[in-house]
């Protein structure tokens, strides 16, 4: 494990040039059966969007903007299926995998022989969890497009909005990793992230619940990058908009930085 990150490591200097070195290790590290997990991943919301988008978009019909504006109900889906496919690829890749890495398989104390530190190895780990949420975000993209459920400049414009919430997504899950104690916590992040996916936005707007609800469901990080990348599909995108942007940025630098400061604790003692 460390040949493939030591060689690289004293031929170019550098915080980046380290926590690539971490990202290129995952790469290295590939199997043919890690791809079965990757698809497996991205279909879920696929099924999402034809199950519900599409066969209970036929019964309900057009859904009411704040604004006043109806669109179909699979283009109000859609984007959250989307905003859905982001937060699943990071949290994945920064949850289970991260902290097997970290707690059994020790593969982080390996890593810190060499000059890497803890807060590179973080940044490395996120960037290779974002390969995997951008991966899902470009093909639900395609396949959005192909469907004529939003155009080509909207797609273009949405996928950085989905690497942002790919981002903020990684810190969080990795941050809330350095806290698990064993594996059984896991069913924990499952049952927070099944709950996000079902009350953020995704199949109703936020009118719809009672207005004591309201205010939860509007501060949920998938709330705020579903409304994001809503507005950019649909074209109803403000300056509501940067308030969302502003909110996945802060949750992003607070879970780095809390995930970067319990791993030197933890690895470093």
């Amino acid at each position: 494990m460390v040949t493939l990150v030591l060689p690289r490591l004293i031929s170019f200097e550098g915080a980046g040039r380290r926590a690539a070195s971490v990202t290129e290790r995952n790469f290295a590290s590939l199997r043919s059966a890690y791809w079965v997990v990757v698809v497996s991943g991205f279909l879920e919301p696929v099924l999402y969007l034809f199950s519900i988008g599409l066969g209970v978009g036929s019964l309900i019909g057009e859904i009411p903007l704040p604004g006043g504006r109806l669109v179909g109900y699979e283009e109000f889906v859609a984007p959250a299926m989307l905003a859905a496919s982001a937060m699943t690829g990071a949290l994945s890749e920064t949850t289970f995998n991260f902290f097997g890495k970290m707690k059994f398989i020790r593969l982080y104390e390996g890593i810190l022989a060499t000059p890497v530190r803890p807060i590179e190895i973080a940044l490395g780990e996120l960037a290779w969890a974002m390969i995997r949420g951008f991966i899902y975000s470009a093909a639900f993209l395609v396949i959005m497009t192909a469907m004529g459920l939003t155009t080509l400049p909207r797609a273009l414009a949405m996928l950085p909005a989905t690497v942002l919430v790919g981002f903020a997504f990684g810190a969080l899950g990795m941050s809330i990793s350095t806290l698990m104690r064993s594996w059984q916590d896991f069913d924990l992040i499952a049952s927070g992230q099944f709950a996000l996916f079902l009350f953020s936005g995704t199949f109703v707007p936020p009118t719809a619940y009672p207005a004591a609800l309201r205010w939860v469901v509007e501060a949920s990080p998938l709330y705020r990058s579903v409304d994001l990348i809503r507005g950019l599909s649909i074209g109803t995108a403000g300056w509501s908009q940067l308030i969302d942007v502003a909110y996945l940025l802060a949750m992003f630098g607070i879970g780095l930085t809390v995930a970067g400061r319990r791993m030197g604790k933890m690895l470093c003692r």
